[in-house]
This record gives C-alpha cells, sequence and structure tokens, in this order.
C-alpha cells in the first residue's frame, strides 16, 4: 500500500507540474519522492503519514520564531476579523514601513509587495529608470528570484536541478547581465573599466545562501561600493534571506555597508506572502505615482501578511532575539564541527544560517560550491531523514535555526547526522 505522502503526489503530478509548486521540492535532486505536511509546531513539522521530523527548512526562511508561533497567529486571527484584503491604504501598511525603516540602516522610503522575486525585480527596474542605463551585474550562485534579467548562472532552484539558466529568457535581455565570480573585485573592477558608464546596478546576496552558503571576504561588499560610488552605479543588496534574519537590519547593519537599494522579505511576512523593497529617498521617489518607474500590485500591503510579519519582528525585539539566535548558532556549529573533525567537509555559518559542504573547501564561490560529492550529500541527506532530521534537499541550499530549536534538538540533530556520516 502506497504512503499517503506517495498518494498525494501522485495526485500531484496529474495536476501541478513535476507534482510542486516550487522546483527544489521535488526532491530530484536527492533522489526520492517527497513528502507532504500536515502541521508544524515549533521546529517540528509532522507528516500526513504521522512523522515528526526535525525541520532546519524553517519554509526557506521565514519561521525565525519556530513554526506556529503564538504571537503570530493571534495576529493573524485577529486581523482576519477584520477583512482580509482591502485594496486600500491601511494602518498597517505605514506601522510596517516606519518599522522597517527604523530597522535597516540604509532604507528612508519602503514600499510593500508581494514576494522577494517582486523586490528583486523591482530593484532592478528602478536602478534602471534611475540612472537611465540598462546593463547589471549580478553574481554566479546568487538567486534573485525568477525574474528574467536575473536568471543568470543563478542558484536555488535553477542550480540544483543543473539548469542555471532558463528556458524562456529572450537572450537580447540576458545580454544586459554581466555574471562575475562572488569575491573577485578584480572581475568587477575589470567589468567597470570596460562598461561602466552602461552598467545601472550591481545587485548582491551580501551573503550568497542559494548555492549552499558561502561567505563575503573582507574588504569584498566595501570595494563593491566603492566601484558603483566611482561610476554612479547603483548597490544593490538582495535581503530577502539575510534581512531581519542576521541583525534586525540585516547583514548591512553588521558590516556598515549602506546600499542605495535593498531587496527584503521572508520574515517580515511571518510566514505569509510578503516582500518589499527600500532605500534612499531620492531613488524610491522615482517610483509612480511620483515618478516615472511603474510598479503595483493588487495584495501589496496585505493586512494579514502585515499582521504576521510586525508582529514576528515585535517578538524578537522583546526577546532579543538575535542575541539568542547568535547563541544557537554557536551551540550548533561547535556541535557540527566536533562531528566532522577529521572528514573531508566544510561547514559555513553566519549567524542562525548554515551549510555543510560535501568538500573539504575552501568554498568561495560557486565553482568552489560546484566541487561538493553531491551523490555523498544525498546519502546523508536520505539517512538523516530517516532518522528523523529535515534538511534541505540540495546540497546547494542554507539551512536555518529558529528560536524554536532547543539543545535537546541540536544534540539530537548532531546524533543523529554523526550516524549519517558512519553509515
Amino acid at each position: 500500500m502506497p504512503t499517503r505522502s506517495e498518494s498525494l503526489f501522485a495526485a500531484a503530478k496529474l495536476r501541478i507540474p513535476g507534482g510542486v509548486n516550487s522546483p527544489v521540492r521535488a526532491f530530484r535532486s536527492v533522489g526520492g519522492e517527497p513528502f507532504f505536511v500536515e502541521s508544524a509546531a515549533g521546529c517540528r513539522v509532522r507528516t500526513v503519514d504521522g512523522r515528526e521530523l526535525i525541520d532546519y527548512v524553517g519554509t526557506w526562511g521565514p519561521a525565525i520564531l519556530g513554526h506556529a508561533p503564538a504571537p503570530v497567529i493571534a495576529a493573524v486571527q485577529a486581523a482576519a476579523e477584520r477583512g482580509l484584503s482591502f485594496g486600500i491604504p491601511n494602518p498597517l501598511e505605514v506601522e510596517m514601513a516606519e518599522t522597517i525603516c527604523r530597522l535597516v540602516p540604509s532604507v528612508e522610503k519602503v514600499r510593500m509587495v508581494n514576494s522577494g522575486t517582486e523586490a528583486t525585480m523591482s530593484c532592478v527596474r528602478l536602478a534602471r529608470g534611475f540612472t537611465g542605463r540598462d546593463r547589471i551585474i549580478k553574481f554566479e550562485g546568487c538567486y534573485h528570484g525568477h525574474v528574467d534579467s536575473l536568471l543568470v548562472k543563478a542558484g536555488s532552484g535553477a542550480l540544483t536541478h543543473g539548469r542555471p539558466d532558463s528556458a524562456g529568457v529572450p537572450g537580447a535581455l540576458a545580454e544586459l547581465t554581466t555574471t562575475l565570480p562572488f569575491n573577485d573585485l578584480d572581475a568587477v573592477r575589470a567589468a567597470f573599466a570596460r562598461d561602466g558608464r552602461e552598467i545601472a546596478a550591481i545587485i548582491v546576496e551580501p551573503v550568497p545562501a542559494n548555492a549552499g552558503l558561502y561567505l563575503p571576504e573582507p574588504g569584498f561588499h566595501e570595494g563593491l561600493r566603492a566601484v558603483c560610488d566611482e561610476y554612479g552605479a547603483l548597490l544593490i543588496f538582495d535581503e530577502v534571506m539575510t534581512g531581519f534574519r542576521l541583525a534586525p537590519g540585516g547583514y548591512q547593519e553588521r558590516c556598515g555597508i549602506r546600499p542605495d537599494l535593498t531587496a527584503m522579505g521572508k520574515v517580515i511576512g511571518g510566514g505569509l506572502p510578503v516582500g518589499a523593497f527600500g532605500g534612499r529617498a531620492d531613488i524610491m521617489d522615482h517610483l509612480s505615482p511620483d515618478g516615472p518607474v511603474y510598479q503595483a500590485g493588487t495584495l501589496s500591503g496585505n493586512p494579514l501578511a502585515l499582521s504576521a510579519g510586525l508582529a514576528q519582528l515585535r517578538e524578537l525585539e522583546r526577546r532579543d532575539g538575535w542575541r539568542e539566535l547568535e547563541r544557537i548558532g554557536a551551540e550548533f556549529e561547535a556541535a557540527v564541527r566536533e562531528m566532522i573533525a577529521g572528514r573531508p567537509l566544510t561547514f559555513h555559518r553566519i549567524g542562525s544560517m548554515f551549510c555543510l559542504y560535501f568538500t573539504a573547501g575552501p568554498v568561495r564561490n560557486l565553482a568552489d560550491a560546484m566541487h561538493a560529492d553531491r551523490a555523498a550529500f544525498n546519502r546523508f541527506f536520505h539517512a538523516c531523514l530517516e532518522r528523523g532530521v529535515y534538511f534541505a534537499p540540495s546540497q546547494f541550499e542554507a539551512g536555518f535555526l529558529s528560536l524554536a530549536h532547543t539543545s535537546a534538538d541540536l544534540a539530537e540533530t548532531a546524533r543523529v547526522a554523526a550516524e549519517a556520516l558512519a553509515a
């Protein structure tokens, strides 16, 4: 008899392309079939077949408090009683805008959207409209959503499934995107020396988290800021992953770099669909209705999503959550490093984000990440899953810790991972 997950997946494949609504969920990289979730609470998910798993995906980042945190659930329930959507300005939009501008150092004005992809897409359009230039620089392995001009040598699902470029992206549009190796300032300077007066912006994940997780080297972001200033280009930080997770003001707060525009999402939705982008007021004022750059969205500023996000941010601030996440992350890292000592593995962590690469390293860019032994990772993934621990189903995705992960959960995970490596 098939399990309930197997039956659901068989039915899904008849009506949903690949049986999933986002490619990395399909388990194509690791083999096998995905499981279906019935409920989630804290750091655990419960499958439709009754299995309970310690979860390190955290709905790909938003579940920073853990799943179904009481303050967020209560806020959404209260908001739902007042109405699901208005298409008219509501007070929560003002509160969220003020909160983001207070927390994120570089953001003077902000606009809400419905996803991280919308946020990055809007940043690129705005940068082009503001500068009057067309060319964009991005970095190999950085995934900025499924935007045509940015789906070039991308990470996340595109990389996982062996197609870092997508069909359907016009060649003429892709030609306006220059893709460079991360952590290579010489390549950036060379690109600007050649095309500097055509380059509207650099867009970068300040900590790339869609090809695993590799870290910026000292001086890299300072160099990006300097070359953008020299040539009059804009610097866009894609903090959809890192924003409100690595610090209240995201990675830019930690590194002290002020980008011109920032794309945000995930944590500020509390688990509901949301995105935002913001930056310097003079740039943001180029958006309609004040300026010539058009951007709109029927559900932008949705009261349910903003209620969830605001409740989550308030709880993080009340609990000094970022300090606690750093402590949890350090405890997790110590356990992992003890477990992998002497093995040809590379572990990266920053705050509550992590990745275990199945390569001796170093891993400083996409080319290094691609040396990972994906077959070994796949065996490790399934061995952990069989033992009750769920990591992302791809070598090329980051893992996420939450405030719901206890010391007991981390110790259990280390034990399971050690058994999986031995197996």
